[in-house]
């Protein structure tokens, strides 16, 4: 390997690190890393719905915690528009996609 690729893969690293350790919440960071802000914002759609609109979609829904958790789990499409969802398990464990989920659904906005 030559050095410049090693030290931009120190930085990456580095920089990755940094973003988790700055994020606002434990949750937060724990989303970041499982790669869920690559496609949802928290305030801003991107490819798929911001997480401030599902959690004013879902906001009296009592069902909504468990949905969703099966929704990131196995993947889904049609509630947001034609740009499906892919499954997240396993790849994400199911303690952590409860955790994002309660996250989104709880937080202020």
């Amino acid at each position: 390997m030559n050095t410049l690729f090693k030290k931009a893969c120190l930085f990456s690293a580095l920089m990755f690190g940094f973003s988790l350790a700055n994020a606002a919440d434990p949750a937060e960071a724990l989303a970041q890393k499982s790669g869920c802000l690559m496609c949802h914002g928290i305030q801003n759609a991107v490819l798929g719905p911001s997480y401030k609109d599902v959690a004013q979609k879902y906001k009296d829904d009592k069902t909504a915690e468990a949905k969703l958790v099966e929704k990131v789990k196995v993947g889904g499409s049609g509630v947001w528009g034609k740009m499906p969802m892919p499954a997240n398990s396993p790849k994400v464990k199911d303690d952590d996609i409860k955790t994002i989920v309660k996250w989104i659904l709880t937080r202020s906005y």
